[in-house]
């Protein structure tokens, strides 16, 4: 058990009054407050609002008021999208040098495997000179935009663990993901809608499942909410058989109220969670049914993305983002699944199989950004676009002597791009050696990264925290670095 709320169920009534908020004059100023919420509020302690969803001031004022993330789940290959390495290509086929994997150990190459340049074309793009590939084209459209770090590295190099320390600061399950973090540290601007909204396209979970968009130790409230193109948009959500609209509201008032005592007599912040959560559940029956309706979209919009009303694609998913961050959910979780370009069939070929790849993703990454620019939303929105790792300068063992050109898996050295949100447009940061080994200037870790991600959103990484087991947690746990040169 917690031991804080431990030591509560052990006070004594006029103990637990005199403590909790000030006491009743705290309770009081609270009520008052309302819907606003305090600066800082979330932020010192376990300190759950009367309302956990609402909006909320952070620390200093933010470059950006809402996150988009899109994650590539399995990790594209970088050298062939964003990172252009000539030497490579010039000794593409010779053994990796010694000194490049001595000591390393790959997920599933051993021995001295062969370099593997690019085999796609590259263009330096729009006035900053960004050097982007043939496999998007789109993307090449809107450089420009585009704040690209060539330097990044990890400490995992299998899927799973990777993916939990990107967003969750730590390779096992058990802590909060970074939508939760935000979501707990600013609340939500639309009561109507979650705080958090996690879209899967390609019909694949995250590689970490649920706990790459969970809410680990912090209140469940604040976990991210897995919406659907197909069918009801929120599993449960909706009335179920033989009970209407009315019912429904009188049994929800009932619950409330066994559930308010049980927060008074108990004190424990899930109670208080399981409340906020039936009622966002009965506002969301109407609202997001019309948010996920992209048919209610001009056919100019459809097609710019790509998306088609029905379908579960990242297309789709990049459509309904803006939708939703319009309306005022502060984050939103893309998973698009069939990135992991081992080599092993036709779709895993960097070649026409991260071409047909590529489609799925450049064309509406591209609209997203110029349609949140158009409406005046692209400088307050920060848009995070990434893989769990990298991919190898080198040919995949399994299949390093067939037809098919594959990459293993890479933690030291790939690259990431964000865009928007107080990021610095048309700019490139770091930079990997000759063969893309590891990172020749200003390496960035996963650690460095958050912190960054956490600074645009007006947080100082160290100060937002959640009391647990003895210790105050926070996301980049005892690491990160906010990186200025990426701030606009």
């Amino acid at each position: 058990m917690n031991p804080i709320l431990e030591q509560k169920l052990l006070a004594t009534r006029r103990h637990l009054l005199g403590a909790i908020g000030g006491g009743i004059g705290g309770m009081a100023l609270g009520s008052l407050l309302g819907q606003r919420g305090m600066a800082g509020e979330a932020t010192s302690g376990n300190f759950l609002p009367i309302d956990p969803l609402a909006p909320r001031v952070p620390h200093f004022t933010p470059k950006a008021k809402r996150m988009i993330v899109i994650h590539l789940t399995g990790s594209p290959p970088h050298l062939d999208l964003y990172d252009h390495k000539p030497e490579l290509v010039k000794h593409s086929g010779e053994e990796c040098p010694a000194e490049t994997i001595r000591g390393k150990t790959f997920a599933f190459t051993s021995g001295t495997p062969k370099l593997l340049g690019t085999p796609r074309s590259w263009q330096r793009c729009g006035e900053s000179g960004m050097e982007l590939s043939d496999a998007i084209p789109n993307l090449q459209r809107v450089a420009d935009r585009l704040c690209l770090v060539r330097s990044m590295h990890t400490d995992q190099f299998n899927h799973a663990p990777a993916e939990l320390l990107l967003y969750t600061g730590a390779a096992r399950s058990g802590r909060p993901s970074l939508g939760s973090w935000v979501s707990y540290g600013l609340g939500s601007e639309n009561q109507d809608l979650p705080g958090f909204v996690v879209l899967i396209s390609s019909g694949v979970q995250p590689n970490g499942g649920t706990s790459s968009f969970g809410s680990g130790f912090l209140p469940s409230v604040y976990q991210g909410v897995q919406c659907r193109s197909q069918g009801d948009p929120v599993l449960y959500v909706s009335d179920p058989p033989g009970m209407d609209r009315k019912m429904r509201r009188r049994s929800l008032d009932a619950l409330k109220d066994l559930n308010e005592l049980q927060a008074r007599e108990l004190g424990s912040p899930e109670t208080l969670t399981r409340i906020a959560q039936y009622e966002l559940a009965y506002r969301m029956q109407s609202s997001v049914p019309e948010v996920m309706d992209i048919s209610r979209e001009p056919a100019s919009v459809l097609e710019a993305y790509g998306a088609k009303p029905g379908q579960a694609s990242l297309a789709n998913n990049c459509l309904l983002a803006r939708r939703l961050v319009e309306q005022g959910v502060r984050f939103v979780h893309l998973f698009d699944w069939g990135w992991d370009f081992h080599g092993t069939g036709p779709g895993e070929d960097i070649r026409d199989g991260l071409t047909k790849k590529g489609a799925t993703f450049d064309k509406p990454a591209a609209a997203l950004i110029e349609d949140l620019e158009a409406r005046g939303l692209l400088d307050d929105t920060l848009i995070l676009c990434t893989g769990e790792f990298g991919r190898t300068p080198f040919r995949e063992g399994r299949t390093a002597g067939g037809d098919i050109l594959g990459r293993d898996h890479f933690p030291d050295c790939y690259s990431v791009w964000m865009c928007g949100g107080g990021t610095k447009p048309g700019h490139v940061h770091g930079a990997s050696d000759d063969l893309g080994f590891k990172p020749a200037v200003d390496p960035v870790h996963v650690h460095d990264l958050q912190a960054t991600i956490m600074h645009l959103l007006g947080f100082d990484h160290t100060k937002l925290t959640w009391r647990f087991q003895g210790r105050d947690f926070r996301l980049t746990d005892v690491h990160g670095t906010v990186l200025r040169s990426l701030l606009a």
